[in-house]
């Protein structure tokens, strides 16, 4: 549990510092809204593929929860 904490740690101080990275670039408008967007996804699945394997269903090497 305690690693999972520090995982999660470590790739939000990751995520924030790409999401500060794509705010320093000036894009134009819409490629930067997309960008971020984009990082937000890819944060919000990672997440939940994390907090899966906490549980038992994913995440962690363990497999995919439909695939036994």
């Amino acid at each position: 549990m305690l690693s999972l904490l520090v995982t999660i740690l470590i790739m939000c101080l990751v995520f924030g510092l790409i999401w500060w990275i794509l705010s320093l670039i000036p894009l134009p408008a819409p490629f930067g809204q997309v960008a971020r967007v984009v990082v937000a996804v890819i944060f919000v699945i990672w997440l939940i593929y994390l907090l899966l394997g906490a549980v038992g269903g994913g995440g962690f090497g363990l497999g995919h929860p439909l695939v036994h």
